[in-house]
């Protein structure tokens, strides 16, 4: 008799060992691997069909479409949001970026993707910490990235100059990313551009 009631009580631990293996499991995937390297199946494929509006109030910046993305230099899309802690993160990040002057001789242009953001709180973002994009789209409802098949905020597009995407980084940029990982990245797809005309 002891012996069933010891097996029934071991059997009462069961689904508390499995949750725990299971749990385990989960969290060493999460940590794997680098979340920047998520593969995109639109790699390769040209960007998708958008024509987004200027954001009202930023002067001078008009919207962004995709024929922006087609005239003959690499074009970065970052994907930002005012109410994103990681956006704001990597804003010194863009505004180094868009005063590189070796990216701007190569003909690299900066542009922002606003993601389902208040026009005001987008503006205020902006203004306050500088806007280092040559053209700023609006996206309340989120549509156009959901094309691009952002998974969140911030992404950051690497499109070649014939408006087809090159490379995906997902993840706030840091200085050492652009360094190791964007700046080649636009370097390769300068290459293939060359290479095609």
């Amino acid at each position: 008799m002891s012996d069933a009631v010891a097996t029934r009580s071991a059997l009462r631990f069961l689904p508390l060992a499995l949750f725990a293996v299971l749990a385990l499991v989960f969290l060493v995937r999460l940590f794997a691997g680098d979340a920047s390297r998520i593969p995109s199946a639109l790699i390769g494929k040209p960007a998708p069909a958008f024509d987004l509006p200027a954001l009202d109030g930023l002067a001078g910046v008009p919207g962004l479409s995709t024929e922006d993305l087609r005239k003959g230099h690499v074009s970065l899309v970052n994907v930002f949001a005012s109410w994103c802690g990681p956006c704001r993160q990597e804003h010194p990040v863009l505004m180094s970026l868009a005063g590189n002057e070796a990216l701007k001789a190569k003909g690299v242009e900066l542009y922002g993707l606003s993601y389902k953001d208040e026009t005001a709180n987008a503006l205020n973002f902006l203004e306050g910490g500088g806007n280092p994009f040559a053209r700023v789209g609006v996206d309340p409802a989120g549509r156009t990235a959901i094309d691009f098949g952002v998974y969140g905020v911030p992404e950051t597009f690497v499109i070649k100059g014939d408006g087809v995407i090159a490379y995906k980084f997902v993840g706030p940029l840091t200085p050492s990313a652009v360094a190791t990982t964007l700046i080649p990245e636009i370097e390769k797809a300068m290459a293939a551009d060359g290479a095609t005309r």
